[in-house]
């Protein structure tokens, strides 16, 4: 079964618990703008017949959910509607739980709708929402993480065992799986002591953080966002080689390779990737 939750930083409404409640609020049938994001494909014509593809760009996701709001009374009713409205005019996210547990979010503000007939019933109004996401793609709440190295995770040299190195070298192979639908982008966290932090992609970008990191000190690298912070916040991008690669991590499981020189049994290297899905269900 798949359930439906809308919230903002000041309340939550599970969309689904009229069904097992008898009162509250109740995603209907009809729900639109919840499959596939619709495309703005770029062709180029010439003076030849047809035309050849360019590229293509996702458009914002418009979603369109019906609802059935019951109350114990008119009172009840109406404190619902007016937990809807203050919902509904602040920064919102919807989120999807679908039928194995797991929870998939988007950002999404309201656009339209919320028509409401004052006197369609004592205890229970209908009316169709209407939300834009900015994002077309459901991101997974539960992020997956892989440590490598320090005191009490996984060592450096998981698959690169054999090669030589000195005792201030970590160097190792790392498997990412990324059960979404489309590419992840990963984030980094290094801790040092270390300097001349690597990290190389599936299909071999490689990006290159060139400064040194204390033993106290540490850096966060956001393949997504493009930035590079130290553990103060600071922005430390001046710091990477030139012509840093920021790549990502396709659907299914991946190897990518990480180094970090200079290091002692404490140093170590976190890397977390939030899955991103077209549809769920």
């Amino acid at each position: 079964m798949v359930t439906l939750a809308l919230s903002s930083p000041s309340d939550s409404l599970d969309l689904s618990e009229g069904e097992t409640s008898g009162v509250g609020y109740q995603a209907l049938a009809g729900i639109t703008g919840m499959g596939l994001p619709q495309l703005s494909a770029q062709w180029l014509e010439g003076a030849g017949d047809g035309a050849s593809y360019r590229g293509r760009r996702v458009l914002p996701r418009d979603i369109d959910i019906p609802l059935d709001i019951v109350g114990r009374d008119r009172t009840h009713l109406a404190e619902l509607v007016t937990r809807l409205v203050r919902v509904l005019a602040d920064e919102c996210t919807l989120t999807v739980t679908d039928s194995s547990g797991a929870r998939w979010s988007t950002p999404v503000r309201w656009t339209g709708g919320g028509a409401i007939d004052p006197g369609a019933g004592q205890r229970d109004t209908q009316t169709v929402i209407t939300l834009r996401a900015p994002s077309p793609y459901f991101l997974a709440e539960a992020g997956q993480t892989v440590t490598i190295g320090g005191a009490t995770a996984a060592p450096f040299l998981s698959a690169l065992a054999a090669m030589p190195l000195a005792a201030s070298q970590a160097i190792g192979d790392v498997q990412l799986t990324n059960d979404g639908d489309v590419a992840a982008y990963p984030v980094f966290q290094v801790y040092g002591p270390g300097d001349n932090f690597k990290a190389t992609g599936p299909d071999g970008q490689t990006l290159h953080y060139t400064g040194a990191i204390t033993a106290t000190g540490s850096i966060t690298v956001d393949m997504g966002a493009g930035i590079v912070r130290d553990g103060s916040g600071a922005n430390v991008y001046r710091y990477l080689a030139t012509g840093p690669r920021f790549w990502s991590v396709p659907p299914g499981t991946s190897t990518v390779s990480v180094s970090l020189l200079n290091t002692t049994p404490a140093s170590r290297i976190v890397v977390s990737w939030r899955p991103r899905k077209w549809v769920v269900i």
